[in-house]
């Protein structure tokens, strides 16, 4: 059909042979972003699992691309044997999205006998499909090597015509059941915004392979009526089953990816939270922490917490309890939250401390000060640190003199 040479389905056919390394591309990057957390929690099936159905997803497309094709048929000495071998690999992934999908949902803890019952049919149908291709092919007769159009070349040809239609039905039962799971788990409450992205893009990708099975069983069902629909599955099917596929691989990069930027972004901003504090501390302890080029910001978030409290722990014997409890009764009587007012006048004897020991003055015998609390708040009193003039208007209600313990931002 020379004319679609310069319509949609021409231009891609034109860059056919390249489609299918972009999205093993895009499925090996996803399966690299995983495999530190896969191999770093090992013992974890849900990981593996995911691990598994990257790899084969990669396989798929890379074994599908007509360059491999052809050097499977040529190593074998066998013409088509590609085909059982990729419609292997592709009910394989089939199988292994809709049991990842049951585990992932329902937790591994999940024994019930709903859940053992789909286990089992899954594997037990999709095995029992993949055995029942290598046996159709063998039955078939299929002598001439077509790189790029063998659904549609054999379409006709006698237990090859079952064997494409029985790998494309149980792709779109998969994909039926795997999309129904997914939609409804995103529908599900008090999931986290990541997991939700991700199940989106997901499902999203997993319903694009509906519209690759539907221009496939156009194609193929038109050649069973004598009509020529190649088109659809040679280049709109590759099409769309490559965009599904970068979909799928954004859907299980998305979750992790958000999670490590969001716990990045924690740490980051605990440390800076800690600035007040540890700047506090260090007019006390006389020196900083050492500084390490590679130190990563868990690293350094930790050292900020360890420097701290090794400073406040001794520091607090200089703390004066009656003051911070008439500190937080004047937080409290200017409107702070308790939880506010608390770290309000923790921060205020803190500096009082500070203001002590650099002096050389020794507390007043008193009640013990409840160090266990304060240290395990410091990020709630390094936060009151950074608003002087609230710590100045509860120094002025409680009656206490401002200090002079000065806190760099």
């Amino acid at each position: 059909m020379p004319h679609l040479a310069f319509g949609p389905a021409g231009f891609l056919g034109e860059f056919y042979p390249s489609f299918w390394w972009i999205p093993a591309g895009v499925l090996a990057a996803a399966l690299a972003i995983k495999l530190p957390t896969i191999v770093r929690f090992r013992g974890d099936p849900l990981l593996r699992a995911v691990g598994g159905l990257l790899l084969l997803a990669c396989a798929v497309f890379v074994f599908v691309a007509p360059s491999t094709i052809a050097w499977v048929n040529r190593v074998t000495g066998v013409p088509n044997i590609s085909a059982p071998w990729v419609y292997s690999l592709l009910t394989a992934f089939c199988g292994s999205c809709l049991l990842l999908i049951i585990a992932w949902r329902n937790g591994l803890s999940d024994r019930s006998a709903a859940t053992r019952r789909a286990t089992r049919w899954v594997v037990s149908v999709y095995s029992g499909v993949i055995v029942a291709l290598w046996v159709l092919f063998a039955l078939a007769d299929v002598p001439v090597e077509r790189l790029r159009d063998l659904d549609t070349y054999y379409a006709t040809t006698p237990f090859m015509r079952e064997e494409i239609l029985l790998y494309l039905l149980a792709h779109t039962t998969a994909v039926l059941i795997t999309s129904k799971l997914i939609w409804n788990w995103v529908r599900t409450d008090g999931l986290d915004a990541w997991l939700r992205w991700g199940l989106t893009f997901l499902g999203v990708g997993y319903a694009m392979n509906l519209l690759f099975d539907a221009a496939k069983l156009t194609a193929v069902v038109a050649r069973w009526t004598g009509h020529d629909l190649d088109w659809l599955s040679m280049t709109v099917a590759p099409a769309v089953a490559c965009l599904s596929a970068v979909l799928i691989a954004v859907g299980f990069i998305l979750p992790h990816a958000g999670q490590y930027l969001s716990d990045r972004r924690r740490v980051r901003r605990a440390h800076r939270e800690l600035r007040p504090l540890y700047l506090l501390m260090r007019s006390v302890g006389g020196g900083g922490i050492p500084f390490v080029l590679r130190a990563g910001p868990e690293l350094r978030l930790t050292r900020r917490e360890t420097f701290i409290r090794d400073v406040l722990l001794p520091l607090a014997r200089h703390i004066d309890e009656d003051l911070r409890r008439r500190s937080y009764a004047a937080a409290l009587a200017l409107g702070h939250p308790p939880d506010r007012a608390k770290a309000l006048a923790a921060a205020v004897a803190v500096a009082d401390a500070v203001d002590a020991r650099l002096a050389g003055r020794e507390r007043a015998d008193g009640d013990g000060p409840d160090t266990a609390e304060l240290l395990r708040e410091i990020g709630a009193v390094s936060r009151a640190l950074r608003r002087p003039d609230d710590l100045r208007r509860v120094r002025a209600r409680a009656g206490v003199p401002d200090g002079s313990a000065a806190v760099a931002e």
